[in-house]
């Protein structure tokens, strides 16, 4: 008997964890499912292009997003949750950011919600169907790189700079600056 039931865990344990997962291209990650996306093994999805480089994105990065549009924006409705999204990936394409998905999270005064280069949350599936959106090129933003909620921000540059390209989706305003 307890020989059965180490040969059935090693057995588990090899699929599970050895066996070798999936790139999934651009063309076949609109066919994911919001709500399955961050309970696939995918090791790697490629999203768009820049220049001349294909940028892929990790299943890491993906939980990483979602972490960041749920504590940036979980009250917003799922155009807002989208929004702030698409504003990390066009930080990403942005030769003035990071160019990873990390990178541009954990950039130092970049998000309010990273606290020790962590996010401590746990994002729910609409977050991660908000992260799928984006990464399959919807952006209400009009490409927006910042944004901010004028209600309660604190940060005076972020209130005066110059704007341009404004758009509001719920409590936050998207912009360029000028």
């Amino acid at each position: 008997m307890k020989k059965t039931i180490i040969i059935l865990f090693v057995m588990c344990f090899f699929v599970v964890v050895l066996v070798p997962t999936q790139i999934v291209k651009a063309e076949f990650a609109p066919k994911i499912e919001a709500t399955k996306l961050y309970k696939e093994k995918i090791e790697a999805v490629e999203v768009f292009q820049t220049t001349n480089t294909d940028i892929y994105v990790t299943e890491d990065e993906v939980y990483l997003m979602a972490q960041a549009v749920f504590a940036e924006s979980r009250s917003e409705s799922f155009e807002g949750k989208v929004a702030v999204a698409a504003v990390i990936l066009n930080r990403v394409k942005n030769p003035n950011f990071p160019h990873t998905i990390e990178g541009v999270i954990k950039q130092k005064y970049a998000f309010s919600c990273v606290k020790n280069n962590k996010i401590n949350v746990v994002p729910d599936e609409s977050c991660y169907a908000a992260v799928l959106s984006a990464l399959k090129g919807n952006d209400p933003t009009s490409k927006a790189v910042f944004y901010y909620n004028p209600k309660i921000a604190t940060s005076t540059w972020m209130i005066n700079v110059a704007k341009s390209n404004t758009k509001t989706i719920g409590n936050h305003v998207f912009f360029h600056t000028k």
